[in-house]
């Protein structure tokens, strides 16, 4: 019973209803058994198929299972009609119910029923289109766990997803989801991340190490410390974005909708003036049925709905569809070069020793007692290996004042320190005799970032960090280049000799070095101002005014970033470069696709005009090649849902495992032998 009721409420119900009457129509009509061919309804429907036959053929059984045909499809039509005339809105549906109601008053019953029947049947056919090209975001909702094994007063308890409280120890066993965001505290495991970042290949987890609710183990035992529940887990967040998203309307749909409150009433002033001239009611009907604008008033919502649940399947989050179409305009692309072209883990690399008083470790211990109270990220590298070589600074400076664009000042048991570039000594007037500028700029050539360590008035050495070229970062260059970006631009407030180290390797078209957050900002306004379309890709941190400034700002590695996932106007989940390139194809793809319904729909409605006014173009037919050009331009953005090949091929294999790739080309060098 509850199948029956389900399928009865369903969009397909009533063009199902309706084509079994039209069919029984036939079936009647053919039979011309005089049983069933006898007179039925009052006098005035009888006269009804009189002057529309123009015989003295009475109102059959066959017309009134046709005309059945016609209320039963035509029905909710009528009332979507009123519905929108009530609030002063000539839509779509008016025109057909107008066509419908008159074939039906002149008897013309047939093209009544089919007209109804086959609008509906696009109705049917659009809300299981939008329901398929939505379907990513019914996946991301089916994989929401349903429950959670908690440890509470030290015993397992399991209890639903829901109900698990913030801070509660959840245990996350093979093959099960994780029904939180949270922390590993303990254990070893393999988690596919594949619903919140889109790749495929599960990724290794330990203690101290981020997982996401919605994920799924597969492969060992984790403990894991909810810090994120229900609403608040980077999953629920994702469903809510790309909701919002698939919802939000483009700036060509807005004009197309504008231009369907004007193009509606004007195509019923042109019947009007068709029946006035030509005193042809079946004319001026057939205009109404053939000017409806079906195909051109869902071309475009369907391509974005279908363009945005394709990039959230790949693990790529665009805003709505205004970013959409502004994507597909990019002609350059800023990133940042820590965490982006770089890993974003420094390491120290090296430590030149400028003091014959002083050794290695002795240089080591002030830098990093002096940069134990700093907030720079090239601090962390530094701390480790004093850390590691013993002499790790015990408590924090008095006293470090940030010098922006040359270093810091710190106060270590009342000397000053220094750490910094040569700029920085310049300001404090501190002598360089013992040739700290030629060492830096022999370390920021081979692409490491020097800084000069001077104690008081006397520099004393060089130390150097050095961050991994991400393996990625010159194939997403070129792909960028490939998926029409004109120009691809560094900004980093790093040293001129060290970003263009990295610009060489990377392929990188333009640097900009040394860099202040307002300087990145002004370079992303001058690209503007040389007519491109601006993406900026950044951390969100000191990179916020130019991701504000830009046209499109982007964020990577969102999946871990409540804001980003809330704020960026395109969220990279994972921590994939080739998203990138992947996101801006999947745009230019997707408005390509816009464009071309467009115009399937606006020729479609020409020709039939141009036919129906040189003959030969029924309701009927009128009705089933409108309909017809419907469902050629969902099946035109439905080529949306499919992988990009090359894309998914390059993905795969850039994230081989580098002996996999090895052992590959050691093969295909023998082969070639």
């Amino acid at each position: 019973m509850n199948r029956l009721q389900t399928w009865v409420r369903s969009s397909w119900s009533v063009p199902a209803i309706s084509g079994l009457l039209i069919l029984l129509s036939f079936g009647v009509e053919r039979l011309d058994a005089g049983a069933w061919n006898s007179v039925v309804g009052p006098q005035w429907w009888i006269d009804a198929g009189v002057h529309a036959h123009g015989s003295g053929h009475a109102f059959t059984l066959a017309n009134l299972f046709m005309l059945a045909a016609a209320v039963v499809a035509g029905y909710g039509i009528v009332v979507k009609a009123v519905r929108a005339l009530s609030v002063k809105v000539i839509g779509i549906d008016l025109l057909v119910s107008i066509a419908a109601i008159g074939a039906i008053l002149i008897g013309n019953f047939w093209e009544a029923a089919a007209v109804t029947f086959l609008f509906a049947i696009g109705h049917a056919l659009e809300a299981a289109t939008l329901n398929k090209t939505r379907s990513a975001l019914s996946e991301l909702v089916a994989v929401a766990p349903d429950s959670a094994v908690v440890m509470r007063d030290g015993e397992q308890v399991e209890v639903p997803a829901h109900l698990v409280r913030m801070g509660e120890i959840v245990l996350v066993k093979n093959g099960a989801k994780v029904p939180v965001d949270g922390q590993v505290v303990s254990g070893t495991g393999a988690i596919d991340e594949a619903s919140i970042t889109g790749e495929s290949i599960p990724v290794e987890k330990a203690k101290s190490d981020q997982v996401f609710a919605g994920t799924v183990s597969r492969g060992g035992f984790l403990q894991v410390l909810a810090t994120g529940i229900g609403a608040d887990t980077t999953l629920a967040r994702i469903i809510h974005r790309v909701e919002e998203a698939q919802d939000a309307k483009a700036k060509t749909q807005a004009f197309i909708d504008r231009f369907s409150k004007w193009y509606t009433p004007a195509v019923i002033v042109l019947a009007l003036a068709t029946w006035f001239i030509t005193q042809d009611v079946v004319l001026a009907l057939t205009l109404l049925v053939i000017g409806c604008p079906g195909a051109l008033v869902i071309s475009i919502p369907v391509a974005i709905v279908a363009g945005i649940g394709r990039a959230a399947r790949n693990g790529i989050l665009i805003k709505g569809g205004e970013y959409l179409e502004t994507s597909a305009k990019i002609s350059a692309v800023a990133v940042d070069k820590t965490g982006t072209l770089t890993e974003g883990r420094p390491q120290l690399t090296d430590v030149v020793v400028l003091s014959a008083e002083l050794d290695r470790t002795e240089v080591l211990r002030w830098a990093a007692a002096a940069e134990a109270g700093s907030e720079h990220p090239l601090a962390k590298p530094i701390l480790d290996s004093a850390r590691e070589a013993g002499v790790a600074p015990q408590g924090i400076p008095g006293h470090v004042t940030p010098v922006p664009g040359k270093g810091i000042v710190s106060d270590v048991g009342g000397q000053r320190v220094l750490i910094g570039n040569p700029p920085l000594l310049d300001q404090y007037g501190v002598r360089d005799d013992v040739g700290a500028g030629p060492a830096a700029q022999e370390l920021a050539a081979a692409g490491r970032t020097p800084m000069i360590v001077a104690v008081d008035d006397r520099v004393i050495g060089v130390i150097a960090v050095a961050d991994q070229i991400r393996e990625d970062a010159p194939a997403m260059v070129a792909r960028l280049h490939d998926a029409g970006v004109k120009k691809v631009v560094m900004l980093t407030g790093d040293t001129r000799l060290v970003a263009e180290s990295i610009g060489a390797k990377t392929g990188i078209d333009e640097i900009h070095a040394s860099l202040l957050p307002e300087d990145k900002l002004e370079a992303v306004a001058q690209l503007q101002r040389e007519g491109h379309t601006v993406a900026m890709v950044g951390d969100g941190v000191n990179d916020a005014p130019a991701l504000a400034t830009a046209d499109i700002g982007v964020a990577m590695g969102a999946a871990g970033s409540a804001v980003a996932v809330e704020t960026a106007d395109i969220a990279l989940m994972g921590d994939n470069l080739m998203k990138l390139p992947e996101s801006i194809s999947l745009a230019k793809r997707t408005v390509s696709v816009m464009k071309q319904n467009i115009v399937i729909a606006l020729a479609t409605v020409v020709v039939l005009l141009a036919g129906v006014f040189a003959g030969g173009v029924t309701m009927s037919v009128g009705m089933l090649v409108h309909e017809g050009s419907v469902l050629v331009v969902i099946l035109n953005a439905m080529r949306l849902m499919r992988n990009d090949q090359n894309s998914t091929a390059m993905s795969k294999e850039l994230r081989k495992p580098r002996r996999q790739q090895v052992q590959e080309e050691a093969g295909a060098t023998a082969v070639d032998a």
